[in-house]
This record gives structure tokens, sequence and C-alpha cells, in this order.
């Protein structure tokens, strides 16, 4: 698992820039990301993906511990990642162990 200090330092290191700057535009990316898609807007990164905020019908569901309890779930959204045709192809080729 990768976390976004381990972006951070891997830009830097790439790119010479200290830790600080590299963790702020990173950090302006995501804001950037999570506040178009409070907007209900998409964001279409070629060849990596599209994030975007859907709506899930509303279903009946149930209590796993009586079956025969039926629950109404109302609609709602939901944020989704759809990867693009670079990304799946690069990990598709990944082995399978």
């Amino acid at each position: 698992m990768a976390t976004k200090r381990d972006i951070v330092n891997q830009i830097s290191n790439q790119t010479g820039l200290t830790q600080l700057e590299v963790r702020r535009v990173v950090q302006g990316t995501f804001d950037y990301i999570f506040n178009t898609l409070v907007e209900g807007k998409k964001i279409e990164l070629r060849d990596f993906g599209v994030f975007q905020v859907k709506v899930r019908k509303a279903r009946q569901g149930r209590n796993p511990n009586r079956p025969e309890t039926v629950i109404p779930v109302p609609p709602k959204r939901v944020p989704t990642f759809k990867a693009g045709k670079l990304l799946k192809q690069k990990v598709a080729q990944l082995p399978v162990s």
C-alpha cells in the first residue's frame, strides 16, 4: 500500500523539489479533486481514469440476521472511479499470485 507520504517522497526525489513544496502541490491536487466531486462534476485524467459522482437507486435491503425483514435503502450519491485504458492495460500485465 502506498500513502500520500510515499507519493510526496517519490516526487521530491524525482524533481529535486523539497518535500514541503511537493506536499502542497499534492494536497492541492487532492483538494481540487475533492471539491470538484462535491460540486457534482467529474474529473477526467487521460490514460489514468475518471472520478465522478453517481446516484445509486433506491432499493430494498435485507437484515442478514433476519432474512424476512426488508429494509428500504434510499437513493444516495457515491463517488466512483473508472480506470482509464492505459491503467487497465498496465494492471492486466501484473502477474497473478
